[in-house]
């Protein structure tokens, strides 16, 4: 039993003894322990690859923000479209905290920062990358949508046969006299001038009033572009008929809401109208003009007045 007793003493000396000698060199001399000098070895590292990340991160937002920049101010305005909505661009990660399980781990917000900064990133990534995407498929019907955009005249520019009348913009209404917004531009003209298509298109509607703007003609050309013809004196189309740029698409006339023989052109984008003239190019000679329009009748189904539009009281 006494030698028991020895080795029970003797283990609990060496407890004591360690633990005493721990104590000094923890709190006497200031040392720490080589497993925690270890930790914080391992701590350091960690905090510098993290630190040479966030500086990464750095670099790819820079380079991010100019791709979207250019985005916005060239891509997707060169194709007619929005800019992406910075609510989109910067949207974040709303509901539950999903970085709960760093908090109780980071008690510097170091790995819980890089982490946030790292979703975002691949967030505006994968936001840019459905932009770029889409672009790319509108480029790809860059040819179809020159053609599509109302870049010419309505009417041969010929001066002996037209003058603008009325310009886009704010006038005097010829009936009230009160200042109104004027949304297209006028060519005054005798009834019957041939009207054509300005971009190619599908007519959206065609409409015969007695008031308003009388006998019309709408046409989508996609991309956000629609033109209207109206006050005419008949119409050559039907709704949902495919239309070339350079096409005769009807007369000019005098019908609806008129103060005399003209044709209102508008020009529409997004649903807003928008100024013609920054469109069309009256400085193309009649005789360019006519061999365009001569070259795509030649090139289409030749189109002929409907009698069924000449209905009394329409036309």
């Amino acid at each position: 039993m006494s030698w028991v007793v020895m080795l029970a003493t003797l283990f609990v000396v060496s407890i004591v003894m360690t633990g005493f000698y721990f104590w000094i060199y923890v709190s006497v001399l200031g040392l720490e322990p080589p497993k925690t000098l270890l930790l914080k070895k391992e701590n350091a590292e960690w905090c510098s690859k993290m630190e040479v990340m966030n500086r990464h991160l750095d670099q790819y937002e820079d380079a991010l923000e100019s791709l979207q920049m250019r985005d916005d101010g060239i891509y997707r305005s060169i194709f007619g479209m929005n800019e992406i909505p910075s609510e989109v661009r910067n949207a974040g990660f709303g509901g539950v905290n999903r970085y709960a399980h760093l908090d109780m781990i980071d008690s510097d917000g170091l790995l819980k920062n890089t982490a946030v900064r790292l979703d975002i990133l691949t967030k505006k990534t994968y936001v840019q990358s459905r932009s770029f995407d889409e672009v790319a498929q509108l480029s790809k019907r860059a040819g179809d949508m020159a053609m599509c955009i109302p870049a010419i005249p309505p009417v041969n520019p010929d001066p002996s046969i037209y003058r603008l009348s009325s310009s886009f913009g704010y006038r005097s209404d010829p009936f009230t006299g009160r200042s109104k917004r004027h949304t297209g531009v006028d060519f005054a003209m005798k009834p019957g001038n041939p009207i054509y298509v300005t971009g190619d298109g599908v007519v959206e509607s065609v409409k015969f009033e007695f008031f308003g703007y009388g006998n019309q003609v709408l046409i989508d050309h996609g991309f956000g572009y629609k033109t209207r013809y109206a006050h005419l004196k008949s119409v050559g189309v039907v709704e949902g008929m495919k239309v070339k740029r350079g096409e005769c698409i009807g007369e000019s006339g005098n019908s609806g809401r008129s103060s005399g023989p003209h044709l209102h052109y508008e020009v529409l984008y997004k649903g807003a109208p928008v100024n013609p003239a920054n469109y069309f190019d009256l400085t193309i000679t009649p005789e360019e003009y006519a061999t365009m329009v001569q070259n795509t009748a030649d090139a289409s189904e030749k189109i002929t007045l409907h009698p069924s539009h000449r209905k009394k009281g329409r036309i």
